[in-house]
C-alpha cells in the first residue's frame, strides 16, 4: 500500500485553541480578546480576491502549465485574521521576532491568486510572524494521532479505505509529521489562555499544520469553539479555470 506524502503547510505553523464565555454578536465572526473579526472584513477580503482573480472567460485559453485559480473560503479567511491576531499578541506579550520573511508574491504562488491581493499579503505576513514562535523537539505520534491521521487520509483518499492504522504507520510517521505533532501542540498549549469565539458557522474552524497533497488537512490544530449543529455555507467553492479562486 502507498499512502501520499504528507506535504508541509508552511515552514512554521500556528494554531490555538481558547474560548470564553457564549459571545454573539450579529456580524461579527470570531473574537480575539476584544478585537472582533466582522462578517463585513472577511466579505472585504473576498471581494478583493475576486477582483484581482478574475473567472477566465469561456473564449480565454488556458495557458499550458498555469496553476488553476483558487479562491479563498470564508473559513480560511476567518482562520487567518484570527491567527494574525493571536500571534501579534503572543509575539508581543513575549517579545519573539520573525526568523523569516514570507513574500506575498511567493505564497500567492502557493495558493493560486494574485500577489496583488490582500489576502495574499494577511497570509505572508501571518507566516512571517509564526516563524518567530518557538517550537520543541519532534513529538513522536501516540496511537490516537495515528488513528485520527489515518481516518483523515481516508477521507481525503489518500490512505486505501482497507488499509489499517498498523500498515499505514511506518509510511506516515517521520520527521514531518513529528515537527507537525510539536507546533501543534506547543502553540495550543501557548495560547490556551487567549480568549477566542468563533462564529458557530465556521465550527469547527482549524488551522491546518500538515496536509496531505491536495490540502486535505492532516494534523490542525483547533480554533474557538469544537463544531455545532449549525448548518453552515463556507465550505471552499468550486476552483477556477485560471487566475484566482474562490470563496
Amino acid at each position: 500500500m502507498r499512502a501520499r506524502r504528507l506535504v508541509a503547510v508552511a515552514s512554521v505553523a500556528v494554531g490555538l485553541v481558547a474560548l470564553s464565555g457564549c459571545r454573539s454578536e450579529p456580524g461579527v465572526a470570531a473574537y480575539v480578546g476584544d478585537h472582533r473579526i466582522t462578517e463585513d472584513a472577511v466579505t472585504e477580503v473576498i471581494d478583493d480576491a475576486r477582483a484581482k482573480n478574475p473567472e477566465p472567460t469561456e473564449a480565454a485559453e488556458q495557458v499550458p502549465g498555469q496553476q488553476q485559480v483558487r479562491l479563498p473560503g470564508r473559513s480560511e479567511v476567518v482562520s487567518t485574521l484570527v491567527l494574525g491576531q493571536v500571534c501579534e499578541r503572543i509575539s508581543a506579550a513575549e517579545g519573539y521576532r520573525p526568523q523569516g520573511q514570507a513574500e506575498a508574491a511567493q505564497v500567492a504562488q502557493q495558493l493560486g491568486i494574485s500577489p496583488e491581493a490582500t489576502y495574499a499579503r494577511q497570509v505572508a505576513e501571518l507566516y512571517t510572524c509564526l516563524s518567530g514562535i518557538p517550537v520543541g523537539s519532534p513529538v513522536a505520534p501516540t496511537e490516537q494521532d495515528l488513528t485520527e491521521l489515518v481516518a483523515a487520509g481516508k477521507r481525503a483518499g489518500a490512505v486505501p479505505a482497507d488499509v489499517t492504522v498498523e500498515q499505514a504507520a511506518p509510511q506516515l510517521d517521520g520527521e514531518q509529521l513529528r515537527q507537525a505533532l510539536a507546533t501543534r501542540n506547543a502553540l495550543s498549549e501557548a495560547v490556551d489562555t487567549y480568549d477566542v469565539t468563533v462564529n458557530p458557522r465556521y465550527r469547527p474552524l482549524q488551522f491546518p499544520v500538515l496536509s496531505f497533497a491536495g490540502q486535505a488537512v492532516a494534523v490542525g490544530v483547533p480554533l474557538g469553539e469544537p463544531g455545532s449543529d449549525a448548518v453552515t455555507d463556507v465550505s471552499t467553492p468550486r476552483p477556477a479555470q485560471t487566475g484566482p479562486a474562490d470563496s
